[in-house]
């Protein structure tokens, strides 16, 4: 009669070998990745702060831009008869105080955005209010409501 091979369970001394070994190469890793240089992006404008909308109103476009940290100083605006150009700048005050955290930095914004239809330059309207920026383009040909008929359902 054959004999059954036994199976031998780990024992607790390769699990601990194991153990060692990778923490071992967890510690490497980590150090090996804090050597890199860190990079800083904290000078650029979150997406989610500059988000834009633009809105087709039938006579107008409008457009409404994040802008936080900004004034109205701050803010150049642009506009051709297809397009609008938004830049805007803030720089910190470098004044030499006792910081114990500086997470503030100077800003810039910079986006062209273009227009489906020509707009009237020389009558577009913008106010800042609450870090948005609210723009009215009127067009130079106001899009017509269009018509609705009603399709019944079979």
């Amino acid at each position: 009669m054959a004999k059954k091979p036994v199976k031998k369970s780990p024992s607790k001394s390769s699990f601990s070998e194991f153990d060692r070994v990778f923490d071992n190469f967890r510690s490497d890793l980590e150090k090996s990745i804090s050597s890199f240089p860190r990079i800083d992006f904290s000078s650029f404008p979150k997406l989610s702060q500059t988000g834009c909308d633009v809105i087709d109103e039938g006579k107008q476009f409008r457009m409404k831009m994040n802008v936080p940290g900004l004034k109205k100083s701050e803010i150049n605006l642009n506009v051709t008869d297809n397009s609008i150009e938004v830049t805007g700048e803030h720089k910190e005050e470098e004044k030499k105080k006792n910081y114990l955290r500086k997470e503030r930095h100077s800003l810039s914004y910079y986006q062209t955005i273009p227009l489906s239809e020509k707009v009237v330059p020389g009558k577009v309207k913008a106010k800042l209010t609450d870090g948005v920026l609210d723009v009215t383009l009127p067009k130079s040909k106001p899009t017509p409501a269009p018509k609705k008929k009603p399709v019944k359902i079979q």
